[in-house]
């Protein structure tokens, strides 16, 4: 299949859905089940787009990330019945079996299907296959090469980033726009000066995984390819796009990317139970947009979107992640929900799917009445330390 450079390509995410904890595990694919509803639901669905990657597993680029030591006990604790020796070791690798990031059987073949989805992103998109390819079960940003961290188990964004780098000799900019900082990823280019890493979350004072500062900024040669803009807890929309949009650009002047990683966790969303930010879909339906005109702007429309967090299953995640296909596709009905203040309706026949944790009430728009909500105390205290913290981090690009 051969499609125009100027139409997105979604991977497929069929494998990627293997990558399960349990039923009671906040990292849950039911995420991507009623995103792909709701796209189907308002017309967006293209089979046309669809793009189904290889299903062999990608052992060099796994080995470009991972500590050999870390990949055998990973593929020994996924057995069905792993080695007593292994399952003593997991705590080792940040794979303990009532941790955050539980083994299970499986586990590496789902997290190196993951990985190969992310991969397929970056080849489409760097073989002219595809201007803009979205990869919405990747984004498992928190690995490190000898350990799992934050419910990921296998880094598919910083292996997809070092491909793209050796094979073509890309600059790459990453871009993560999770709740969580994205350590994984900034620690794996920390010293890298053609790899850009820019996260904008909750600062690490009172959030997982407690680090992504302003005055961490790469060291050696890769000192100044690194950008971190950590918020304060209740910050809303205003505030928080006001940081991003001004960051980012000055990134983009500064750096010149070849191309564009995006990670797209939807966390910071009020509703979110795991984090402390207050935004609404505003930055949802903005994100993408900005992200979009940059890429042409910058880097000849090069753009690779992957997913990440947002543990509001049913209210959130799939609005946001609708909004930025939407977004990837020029589809027309963004015109229609930018012209209304609540995003125009939902489909009414969505969700479909059924299950004992859908909540009772569903939102019926694509963005959030924000006029609704009570107002955030201390608004201006906190958007005033926001963009203080912001001057500082952007001291060092000039």
């Amino acid at each position: 299949m051969t499609l125009p450079a100027s139409d997105p390509l979604w991977i497929d995410c069929s494998s990627s859905k293997r990558y399960r904890f349990n039923d009671d595990h906040p990292f849950h694919p039911i995420r991507l089940r009623l995103t792909e509803e709701l796209l189907a639901a308002s017309g967006a669905w293209d089979e046309s787009r669809l793009w189904k990657p290889d299903t062999s597993i990608p052992h060099e680029q796994l080995e470009e990330i991972h500590r050999s030591d870390y990949l055998r006990a990973v593929r020994e604790l996924s057995k069905p019945n792993p080695s007593q020796e292994a399952i003593d070791q997991a705590p080792r690798y940040g794979l303990e079996a009532d941790g955050d990031t539980p083994y299970f059987p499986g586990m590496h073949e789902a997290s190196a299907a993951v990985v190969q989805g992310s991969l397929a992103a970056a080849e489409a998109v760097m073989t002219g296959r595809a201007l803009h390819a979205l990869h919405l079960g990747g984004g498992l940003h928190h690995s490190f090469p000898d350990r799992a961290s934050g419910f990921c188990v296998y880094n598919d964004a910083a292996a997809a980033i070092r491909w793209m780098n050796k094979e073509y000799g890309a600059k790459v900019l990453y871009i993560d726009t999770d709740v969580h900082h994205g350590d994984g990823v900034q620690w794996c280019f920390y010293t890298d000066p053609d790899v850009f890493t820019f996260s904008i979350h909750e600062t690490g004072k009172f959030l997982f995984p407690g680090t992504g500062f302003a005055n961490e900024r790469g060291v050696n040669s890769g000192y100044g390819a690194c950008l971190n803009v950590p918020l304060e807890p209740y910050t809303e929309d205003d505030s928080w796009l006001a940081c991003f949009s001004e960051a980012l650009e000055v990134v983009m002047r500064s750096f010149k990317p070849d191309v564009i990683v995006s990670q797209h966790g939807c966390d910071a969303h009020a509703l979110d139970p795991l984090a402390h930010i207050h935004c609404s879909m505003k930055i949802y339906r903005e994100i993408p947009r900005i992200i979009h005109r940059l890429a042409h702007e910058y880097a000849d429309g090069r753009w690779v979107a992957l997913g990440g967090g947002g543990y509001e299953h049913w209210q959130v995640v799939p609005r946001a992640w609708a909004l930025l296909w939407l977004e990837m596709c020029d589809h027309p009905l963004l015109a229609e929900i930018d012209s209304s203040p609540s995003g125009g309706p939902l489909p009414a026949d969505w969700p479909k799917l059924d299950s004992p944790r859908r909540p009772s009430e569903l939102p019926g728009n694509w963005l959030d009445d924000t006029g609704l909500w009570t107002p955030m105390p201390r608004r201006s205290e906190i958007a005033a330390k926001n963009k203080e913290v912001l001057d500082i981090a952007l001291q060092h690009l000039g």
